[in-house]
């Protein structure tokens, strides 16, 4: 099997009622909008798939009144890969929104940072802004896959498989962590919340929700550092994303080749988000 690995990012959801000020801590214009995406990625190498990330459920929408556009397991499907038989499940991190959909994968192992759990399950979360993010129901679920013996833990960077590393970030959550691939046009690093929009790492605007701003500016010079360029950087929640790179299918940009060579030069700034929102 060659480690030359694809990389699809499936859109599942979207918040479009949100402002700059909702994802810039350092930033001038607080008041346009900023849409934010949703995404969880597929990894494919030969007959191998490996999935980063879950996405969130059905409840989950209903009680954040965030609904899914798309549930991240049909997508699967329509690209034939049943959930249930994925055997490789990398978490960034424990927010609703990346392991949401746990219960899809019921024979996969997961792959996250020890600090991670340990963070989601400690006494930051007696505090409600740092709880907030997670939900107890996803984490337990977490926990039931530990004591199934199906969680692998990270301390720090790990190969996963040939071609796919896995690297502690934090800032964002404790135990965040970002995701390394090699693909035919070189190293692409899937940062997920590292750094939600290209401008919060090309410009170093710390995004709100975080836990340690020192660690988050920290993490946006070492995805840099890991990726081939900044064009191989792949923001976790940028709708910037689907008209940077190609769709799958015609039409339907909903999923998208980070593998293939990128479509554009993604500049961001206030006034190309807008437009992506008015997309």
């Amino acid at each position: 099997m060659t480690d030359h690995w694809q990389i699809y990012a499936l859109k599942y959801a979207e918040r479009n009622a949100r402002t700059r000020a909702d994802s810039f801590i350092m930033d001038d214009d607080h008041a346009s909008p900023h849409a934010m995406d949703y995404y969880v990625w597929l990894l494919q190498s030969g007959d191998r798939s490996i999935v980063v990330d879950t996405g969130y459920d059905p409840d989950e929408a209903d009680r954040r009144s965030r609904p899914i556009l798309q549930n991240p397991a049909t997508m699967l499907d329509r690209m034939g890969v049943a959930a249930n038989a994925i055997d490789t499940v990398i978490l960034t991190h424990l927010h609703y929104d990346h392991a949401g959909g746990l219960k899809s994968y019921p024979n996969a192992t997961l792959h996250l940072q020890a600090a991670e759990l340990a963070f989601a399950t400690g006494s930051c979360m007696c505090q409600d802004h740092m709880r907030a993010p997670f939900t107890g129901e996803h984490v337990c679920d977490a926990v039931r896959a530990l004591y199934a013996g199906r969680v692998e833990f990270s301390v720090g960077s790990r190969e996963i498989a040939p071609g796919v590393e896995t690297h502690l970030i934090g800032g964002h959550s404790r135990g965040l962590q970002c995701v390394r691939v090699r693909t035919r046009r070189g190293w692409v690093v899937l940062a997920s919340d590292a750094s939600h929009y290209y401008e919060n790492y090309r410009h170093g605007k710390p995004f709100p929700l975080v836990v340690d701003v020192a660690e988050m500016l920290t993490g946006f010079r070492t995805i840099r550092t890991l990726a081939e360029s900044d064009d191989h950087v792949i923001p976790g929640h940028d709708p910037l994303v689907r008209r940077h790179f190609p769709a799958l299918l015609a039409g339907d940009d909903s999923i998208v080749q980070l593998h293939a060579d990128p479509l554009t030069v993604v500049e961001p700034d206030a006034a190309d988000t807008a437009g992506a929102l008015a997309k």
